[in-house]
């Protein structure tokens, strides 16, 4: 990564290690850590994709592989777009990804199917300017060039934020970076604005000279999904697992909420994030997900954001996204506008 030579090395390895896995799927054999091979027993495997420090952390950490009657293989990915291509390639059964990437999967007829959601606060989905910048509100972001992971949720939440203030994409200068890149141009001055999510927001502000100048809090829905194969919930076992596998997910998000310092620094060792910046993280984003059902409610938020990607081109056109979505398992989930949890003021 040429990011590496433009910024502090000390700042970037983190970002590198989150990183990890570029070009897609990698994974180390052994056990024991995260992306490194299989758990569980049985003779049924769950293919799993996973990003760095994302659902094989949490549910280890919560000790909700501990008992697994089923096999889950892990494969780690960059994003949730890769991700997201695997799963239609049918080399992965389920993965968890943000709310932008099962757009575009879907409006390039991907083979997938959103099954469950969780919702968060939305504070940790910023734009990020320097603490010296000038700009004090996104009006004034006209004319300025802005750094984002294009298809990315921070490439809604930008858009969204633009649109509040009275902008469009074409009256800012996009720069298409994922966030080592971005991090570095955003160190160097070569951007004036960074659309970013945690922990890379906590980071920036800890490490990186950086401040809010405004956050996705009532602009985007702060939704991610599990999003599965059809193939998978064809199959009356793999079905069964993927249940299980959503349950557990919940139980660990409930342990997390109840132990944010305990997996802050389960985090941290895993992504090698400071312990101060994944706890920051956690408090302010990670640590107040629900999980939730995709319901009317979810799948119609998530079509303003299919209708808005169309209006600008940035997809072919609008699709029906309930289309994608297979709500068999939303019976023991609550609605998708059930409010996040919240750690309190200042978070």
């Amino acid at each position: 990564m040429r990011a590496r030579h433009l910024a502090p090395a000390a700042l970037l390895l983190p970002f590198a290690l989150l990183l990890a896995a570029c070009g897609g799927s990698s994974r180390a054999e052994g056990g024991g850590g995260t992306g490194s091979g299989t758990d569980g027993k049985g003779s049924l495997t769950l293919n799993v994709g996973d990003q760095k420090g994302g659902s094989e952390a949490l549910l280890r950490a919560a000790g909700e592989l501990d008992d697994l009657p089923y096999k889950i293989k892990w494969s780690t990915f960059t994003s949730g777009p890769p991700l997201l291509e695997a799963i239609n390639a049918g080399a992965v059964d389920v993965g968890a990804v943000g709310n932008t990437p099962p757009v575009f999967a879907a409006a390039a007829k991907s083979k997938i199917r959103v099954i469950a959601g969780s919702h968060s606060r939305s504070d940790g989905e910023t734009i990020l300017v320097k603490k010296g910048s000038p700009l004090k509100r996104p009006a004034q972001l006209k004319g300025k060039s802005i750094a984002v992971a294009q298809g990315s949720s921070a490439h809604y939440q930008l858009i969204a934020s633009l649109k509040k203030a009275g902008l469009t994409p074409k009256d800012v200068t996009l720069n298409y970076l994922q966030p080592a890149d971005a991090l570095a141009a955003f160190t160097r001055g070569k951007v004036a604005a960074w659309a970013v999510w945690d922990p890379y927001t906590s980071q920036a502000l800890d490490q990186a000279d950086a401040r809010v100048l405004t956050t996705g809090q009532g602009v985007v829905n702060g939704l991610s999904f599990q999003v599965a194969a059809p193939a998978a919930l064809d199959d009356k076992k793999k079905s069964a697992a993927l249940k299980d596998y959503i349950d557990r997910l919940r139980r660990a998000q409930d342990w997390v909420f109840k132990h944010p310092d305990a997996w802050a620094k389960a985090w941290a060792k895993e992504t090698g994030l400071p312990d101060k910046v994944a706890l920051d993280a956690v408090k302010r984003t990670r640590g107040t997900a629900v999980a939730v059902a995709v319901d009317k409610a979810a799948v119609a938020s998530e079509q303003g954001i299919v209708d808005a990607f169309a209006a600008l081109k940035l997809i072919p056109r609008s699709f029906d996204f309930g289309a994608f979505v297979d709500p068999r398992f939303n019976g023991d989930l609550p609605p998708s506008g059930t409010a996040p949890r919240t750690y309190g003021k200042g978070h």
